[in-house]
């Protein structure tokens, strides 16, 4: 089986991030997706408690079995991605295990803590846009070229921040899955 960590603030989780793993699946890349929320590593002001982030996943993940929400970084120090790679492959040892990461991430893939060790030992299911040089990729990632997947998943963009105006202001977004949305009305969240 193969499962796909992907990881960030979900703050909050819209259409797209669904949209991405829908389309992962889909496509084959991967048999299962697993969200996982990041903790507060930089003190961002703008972002909501890890419990409703946490929650909001949930809601919008369940309807579907082959989507899944972990709460692993959510507890204790922060938590680099190897590290989650590595929690990820000690519960899935059976499973090819991918972590997913947009383009303009992996432009800047170098700087991430033991990023040789993840290219070495994981795989990357790297989310496509229309701006990737692929050639300058090449050359910069040659040695891992063999765990890196550039997929044909295509989102449309969508800026977290941009939602969050608009649900300070209108208590509305039509980005967000309704039950979603809800929550965020019901628990007072981005006001």
């Amino acid at each position: 089986m193969k499962v796909a960590i992907f990881g960030g603030s979900f703050n909050p989780c819209h259409i797209m991030h669904k949209q991405i793993a829908l389309d992962l699946l889909e496509k084959k890349y991967c048999d299962k997706v697993i969200y996982v929320p990041t903790g507060d590593k930089y003190n961002k002001n703008h972002l909501e408690d890890d419990m409703h982030r946490l929650n909001m996943l949930k809601i919008m993940c369940k309807d579907n079995e082959k989507l899944e929400v972990n709460d692993f970084e959510l507890h204790g120090d922060l938590k680099y991605t190897y590290q989650t790679l590595d929690y990820f492959s000690g519960v899935y040892k059976d499973c090819e295990l991918y972590f997913v990461l947009g383009y303009d991430n992996l432009k800047g893939f170098k700087t991430w803590r033991r990023y040789e060790y993840v290219l070495s030992n994981y795989k990357l299911l790297v989310i496509d846009r229309d701006d990737i040089d692929r050639d300058l990729l090449e050359d910069e990632f040659n040695d891992y070229l063999k765990n890196i997947v550039f997929t044909s998943v295509k989102p449309k963009k969508i800026s977290s921040s941009s939602i969050r105006e608009d649900l300070k202001k209108y208590r509305y977004s039509n980005l967000i899955e309704k039950e979603v949305l809800d929550y965020i009305i019901e628990n007072k969240l981005y006001e």
